[in-house]
């Protein structure tokens, strides 16, 4: 049997045993009586439901001595309560079953398709602009192809959206009542500019062949997608308001409800922070979901020129989601910064209480893409001639990596039982609680964001040569430099000025000072890492410039980090953005001399497309299946923070499922909804294909 049956018996083999899996996730939810978690199940797990005075389950029937009672005690029998003013629903059950695991499961499965739809066209763009610019037909040929993926997804999210909006208005009338009520206007704004995503979508995709030939044709149609980008933002931008506002309700009466500023409520604390977190997810996501369909294509593919295509789309989408996944965590600190900003309760619920030990999961799973995404590198540096001069970094960040992931997933509070804890004598473990701690845990995430950003490097200049003097890259490489140079500076100092602004007692305020000076010296760094690549040694200016970035944000914040959570906690949210900003100012500088040091360099060896190991394929089906598993992780924590209201501190939730679920039971559900979403993906992009199995067909006749 030949491998390419061999292959086909395995993807189907696969395909079953996710079906039989998700089979047995859904039953494993459902009771013998067609029910989902009910009230009773929920005290068999221990968890406590909360009793609200007046509260009724408007969702279980009544039975004939309670309605008898009801009718006996002076309320009007069925038929005259009919004539009179109906009471307002607060709740409805769907068709007898949980109305918060029904709205769970579509509103994440719709937003992991929006996530998808917003997230492709933006590198879809970038790509075709590439191709135009340098002229290759090759990035044309790619940036269609993700627009056919994109086309065919659409459809799926506009209807998952479709019953999302049902669900919310059958099931919760009096919450979207509210919601309505504030954000009405926004509504409308929402629903025409769906329909210029849809129409710009569509003219973008249908018009690709016939905007082409000339110049002005084709800078025509890369405004359209501009526009469908813009469209897709903008509708991004307000469903967050509507999110964010439920978690920090703002330009409302706390008592009433009653609307007072639209502007506040749309504007609200967690606004901007989800906006960047959202839209740098989405474009990591859109690119790990690329990938695996790239390795699919790659797996099925029958001839070398398909192999070295779906190959080398397999590499972009990979190189996308790195690209995005490396500032993730950066505005990841940033949200769960304003969240305690917005509410400290929230905030400890989030790291301390009922979700930290998602937190966990979330750290092995970010640990696993980073894994996963350098691993895939490393053995694409196998396709390329030269690179064995290089393969001898790999152990060494293996070790860095792994050890960094150790720390990183390490638990400040382990889980004891009294006898343990009487025998080490303390409530934390005296070795892991160390590693437990912000302090340590922001050090490592920058070490390996450093580690993983210095095996893209290596791996860009495997087939690279000698290069030339900085003197001949022309006035591109002048521009380049000082660009980098002038924006690291104004993202350095302007920090280190506002640090010495902030508002803090005398005996607090010290501690800022440590964190000025480090800014200084990065600032210093940078404009020497400058004047040596205008001295033609811009290799020596990256060694140089990533020693000193991973000796302040790495080893001696990791220190003083410790001294500041004992003597001045409040310190430790200016020694982060500290951090981000000394990395980040390493990550463009670098980037920068990178790119310009290696532009005109000689090339060693050519890069053979194709020359993949299978492993590698599985390496970017596995980075899709955990990112998609990560989004519904991260789903439930941004929802679940609310605890049980609707519009936090505002609307309370007074149904019967108002109680936040144990972690095996979110386990349960997220991996019913993964599952879902993989299987959708598949069938989408199996109809997306079908018509290229015509043509081809067609043409073999």
């Amino acid at each position: 049997m030949n491998n390419s049956k061999l292959l086909s018996i395995k993807q189907k083999s696969i395909f079953v045993l996710l079906l039989v899996i998700a089979f047995g996730a859904a039953l494993s939810l459902f009771r013998q009586d067609g029910s989902l978690l009910s009230v009773a199940h929920a005290e068999d797990i221990g968890v406590e439901l909360p009793a609200f005075e007046g509260e009724t389950d408007s969702g279980a029937p009544q039975s004939e001595e309670g309605a008898a009672k009801v009718v006996g005690e002076g309320e009007a029998p069925a038929e005259e309560e009919e004539e009179g003013e109906l009471e307002p629903v607060q709740y409805r059950s769907f068709f007898g079953l949980d109305s918060r695991i029904i709205v769970w499961i579509v509103s994440e499965l719709h937003l992991m398709f929006a996530a998808f739809v917003l997230g492709v066209p933006i590198f879809a763009v970038i790509v075709e602009i590439v191709g135009f610019k340098g002229g290759d037909i090759k990035y044309d040929k790619m940036a269609k192809e993700f627009t056919k993926l994109l086309s065919a997804a659409f459809a799926t999210t506009a209807s998952l959206g479709g019953l999302l909006a049902f669900c919310l208005f059958g099931l919760y009338p009096e919450f979207m009542s509210h919601m309505t009520s504030v954000f009405a206007p926004t509504m409308y704004v929402y629903s025409l500019m769906f329909f210029g995503e849809a129409f710009t979508l569509y003219g973008y995709y249908y018009s690709w062949d016939i905007l082409k030939g000339t110049s002005t044709k084709k800078w025509c149609h890369i405004a359209l997608g501009v526009m469908l980008n813009l469209f897709g933002t903008g509708l991004m931008f307000i469903t967050n308001s509507w999110a964010t506002y439920m978690m920090s309700p703002s330009g409302v009466s706390m008592k009433t409800g009653r609307l007072l500023s639209l502007y506040e409520a749309f504007y609200n604390e967690l606004w901007m922070p989800v906006n960047l977190h959202r839209l740098i997810a989405n474009v990591c996501f859109g690119g790990f979901v690329v990938g695996a369909y790239a390795a699919v294509k790659f797996l099925n593919s029958k001839t070398k020129e398909e192999r070295a295509h779906y190959d080398w789309m397999g590499y972009v989408g990979n190189f996308i989601g790195i690209g995005a996944l490396i500032p993730l965590p950066f505005a990841g600190y940033w949200l769960g910064r304003e969240v305690y900003s917005a509410s400290p309760v929230m905030g400890n619920i989030m790291m301390g209480g009922a979700f930290s030990w998602t937190f966990i999961i979330q750290a092995i799973l970010i640990g696993m893409l980073f894994i996963g995404a350098n691993y895939y590198l490393w053995l694409g540096m196998g396709r390329i001639k030269g690179s064995e001069r290089y393969t001898g970094y790999i152990k060494y960040l293996n070790v860095i990596i792994f050890m960094c992931f150790a720390v990183w997933l390490t638990p400040h509070n382990l889980p004891l039982s009294g006898e343990e804890r009487a025998m080490i004598g303390e409530q934390y473990h005296p070795f892991s609680k160390y590693f437990g701690v912000m302090a340590a845990k922001n050090a490592v995430v920058n070490l390996i964001i450093l580690s993983t950003f210095f095996s893209f490097l290596i791996y860009r200049r495997s087939n690279k040569g000698e290069t030339v003097r900085f003197s001949e890259q022309g006035k591109a490489g002048m521009i380049g430099i000082f660009s980098a140079l002038g924006f690291c500076l104004l993202m350095l100092l302007s920090y280190a000025v506002s640090l010495s602004f902030v508002d803090l007692e005398a005996q607090t305020k010290v501690y800022v000072k440590p964190l000025i000076t480090a800014l200084y010296i990065q600032s210093f760094a940078v404009c020497l890492a400058a004047f040596l690549t205008f001295r033609n040694k811009g290799k020596l200016a990256q060694s140089m410039l990533f020693l000193v970035t991973a000796g302040i944000a790495v080893l001696y914040f990791w220190y003083y980090g410790f001294q500041v959570m004992q003597k001045a906690n409040i310190v430790l949210r200016y020694l982060s953005v500290t951090q981000v900003s000394i990395v980040m100012s390493c990550l463009i500088m670098n980037t920068v001399i990178d790119i310009l040091v290696f532009r005109k360099a000689k090339v060693v060896g050519d890069i053979v497309w194709g020359k993949m190991p299978v492993r590698s394929q599985y390496a970017l089906l596995m980075l899709c299946i955990v990112i998609v598993i990560l989004m519904g992780l991260m789903g439930f924590i941004r929802s679940g923070l609310r605890m049980d209201w609707h519009v936090y501190g505002l609307m309370q939730d007074t149904s019967q499922w108002a109680y936040t679920p144990t972690l095996s039971y979110m386990g349960r559900i997220v991996g019913l909804i993964v599952a879902l979403f993989l299987g959708l993906v598949a069938f989408v992009f199996w109809l997306a294909n079908l018509g290229d199995k015509k043509v081809k067909t067609e043409a073999e006749v």
